[in-house]
């Protein structure tokens, strides 16, 4: 277990304010070498998109396929439907006013929901639809940052509606709340996933999935500045990396196939702890990070002091077996 003065705060890095926080060196990855990853519930088809909602303290997720939103609730322990025929929701994260944010593969759009309430927040670009929005971050500026793969077009209908691309590639954009204005910043990808901003946001890191309908494609981390839009290999984790996370000393949390990856800002890595399942997506809230890992939701108690800010989701793929 981590010494009290190795404690630090959690920060998910792309939601809430900056704080100072220790060097990345002073502080355990994990607060032992084989933590206990506990099982909350188990039912789905493929489970995505965790976000902590201090409010109601719980975790809202998605089961894509059977397109409807569970909420667990921390306290009762209970997972609850919050709302079926969901349009295939994925990927989902706070806003700065706490609203939640979400990728709907079915409506080919980010969208708000807020006191029950879903509203389209952006669904095109240069004249055309996005393929299927998949995962969607927030930058200090209120700027909203999400990523196109094509995976919500699939002809298997699994997971959105069959369909075809309207525009060339597969970007990361940048959507400005207070202009409209939409931003294709990243292009240099082939199926961008998941992905965070480091603590100051100033890099953004991105998942590139490629893999996953070629095996001769990409299955890395690319690291990106925010300023200048340019980019380099971060890491190739064990497993596929789907959904990440950044903690408050900028240490990159991954999921990586059965797996979650740990990974210094040198791209060292720390960690890594088994899950019984493919995991998909992963969200710190407390002393707990939570993770979606095909058809369940599982607990990892990291033991830290419970100083923390709750954090967004990071969207993701399909289980690989079933895409082609």
């Amino acid at each position: 277990m981590p010494r009290a003065e190795d404690t630090f705060l959690l920060i998910c890095a792309d939601y809430g304010d900056r704080v100072p926080l220790r060097d990345e060196a002073s502080v355990p990855a994990l607060p032992d070498a084989s933590p206990t990853v506990e099982l909350l519930w188990t039912g789905g088809a493929w489970l995505e998109g965790p976000v902590w909602l201090p409010a109601e303290e719980g975790v809202r997720f998605s089961d894509i396929p059977n397109d409807r939103i569970l909420h667990f609730d921390a306290a009762t322990g209970e997972v609850h439907v919050h709302r079926e025929g969901a349009e295939f929701v994925n990927g989902r994260t706070l806003d700065r006013e706490g609203r939640i944010l979400q990728c709907s593969h079915g409506r080919r759009a980010v969208e708000r929901e807020s006191d029950g309430v879903v509203e389209v927040v952006v669904d095109r670009w240069g004249g055309g639809r996005f393929h299927s929005p998949n995962d969607v971050v927030v930058a200090d500026d209120g700027a909203i940052w999400f990523t196109d793969p094509p995976y919500g077009l699939h002809p298997s209908g699994r997971e959105g509606y069959p369909g075809s691309p309207e525009y060339e590639g597969c970007f990361v954009f940048r959507h400005d709340t207070a202009t409209g204005e939409t931003v294709a910043v990243i292009t240099d990808m082939v199926h961008p996933n998941g992905l965070a901003f480091s603590p100051d946001g100033s890099l953004l890191y991105v998942a590139d999935t490629g893999v996953v309908w070629d095996a001769a494609g990409p299955r890395h981390i690319k690291v990106y500045d925010t300023a200048t839009a340019q980019g380099r290999v971060f890491v190739e984790p064990t497993g596929v990396a789907d959904g990440l996370r950044v903690d408050g000393a900028g240490r990159v949390w991954t999921s990586s196939g059965a797996a979650v990856e740990v990974f210094a800002t040198t791209g060292e890595r720390l960690a890594r702890v088994e899950v019984p399942e493919t995991v998909s997506n992963l969200c710190f809230a407390g002393s707990d990070l939570y993770l979606t890992a095909s058809t369940s939701l599982y607990r990892l108690r990291l033991g830290w002091s419970d100083h923390s800010r709750s954090g967004p989701s990071a969207g993701g793929i399909s289980q690989p077996s079933s895409m082609s």
